[in-house]
């Protein structure tokens, strides 16, 4: 591994139709539900920012326009609070505000799988690394998920791809890669395969929504068939490369909440809310209570 470019830009693909959270969804995208009182999508967002990630990138499609809405000033709403000195609240939504001109959106026209959605990125993305968050995915540990590969990839530059172990047994759910040899806070990928059959997994390490990719991907990507439910899959491209590049694997210890899935996204409410100390007070004994009576 010998690129070792810095990465500026994160890719985030926000397109996706959120089917599994309907009706909600219908009106509200569902990278704008809630975790406790911040949209998913900040989550992710705050993740790639602790990274030291300048430009943001997202792949959007029909009736998004909330998210470009959310990461953009609100004048009116400034102007109340500020007439009303509500001073908590005017940081509060500073900080949430990228600066001025680190934001792009860019659209997914129809709805062709990950890998057409980071295909799409290409012309802002340019001739350089970059990260690829998936939305979904809100992850919390010490350092953060995408810091973590950041620090890994400075050490052994090419691709990184985060992963986690599950239970053996539980292997053919997930995308799971061949291990090699170690590198620092991971190892060397020597192959990967989406679901395989029951004891047929190379190993119990599984990938987890995070990546560090070079740009030669989307070359790959352009002409890439089809491939699992008629859509353009990101493991197949990932796959082509690995022919000709290295890729490493940062194997990420903390908790991860899949917030694509109903019982991933009340966790990361819980999980959330009893970290906060103006919350916790209010709702732990409620939590208690509720628990004992499935006891």
């Amino acid at each position: 591994m010998t690129d070792k470019r810095k990465v500026r830009k994160a890719v985030f693909p926000v397109a996706g139709l959120g089917t599994r959270f309907l009706p909600a969804t219908k009106a509200v995208p569902k990278e704008m539900l809630t975790v406790v009182d911040k949209p998913i999508i900040q989550y992710v967002v705050d993740e790639a920012l602790e990274a030291g990630i300048e430009h943001f990138v997202f792949v959007t499609g029909r009736n998004k326009h909330v998210i470009e809405d959310y990461f953009d000033i609100h004048f009116e709403l400034e102007q109340t609070l500020r007439e009303r000195s509500k001073k908590a609240e005017m940081t509060l939504l500073a900080q949430q505000l990228p600066k001025a001109g680190s934001v792009s959106f860019t659209r997914q026209q129809e709805p062709l799988g990950l890998g057409h959605a980071v295909w799409c990125a290409r012309e802002i993305v340019g001739n350089e690394p970059f990260a690829l968050l998936l939305p979904d995915m809100i992850m919390r540990g010490e350092p953060g998920c995408m810091k973590g590969m950041i620090d890994l990839y400075s050490e052994s530059g090419g691709n990184i791809i985060a992963v986690e172990e599950c239970e053996p047994d539980q292997a053919h759910k997930y995308g799971i890669v061949g291990v090699g040899e170690k590198i620092g806070d991971g190892f060397r990928i020597t192959g990967m395969v989406e679901k395989p059959a029951k004891g047929t997994a190379p190993s119990n390490f599984f990938i987890n929504g995070r990546y560090i990719l070079q740009p030669e991907i989307f070359s790959i990507l352009e002409n890439q068939e089809r491939g699992a439910g008629n859509e353009i899959q990101l493991t197949d491209g990932m796959l082509k490369l690995l022919n000709s590049q290295d890729f490493a694997g940062y194997v990420f210890r903390g908790d991860t909440y899949d917030c694509g899935a109903k019982d991933g996204f009340i966790l990361a409410n819980v999980a959330f809310a009893l970290e906060r100390a103006d919350i916790r007070p209010a709702v732990e004994a409620q939590f208690k209570a509720l628990v004992s009576k499935l006891q």
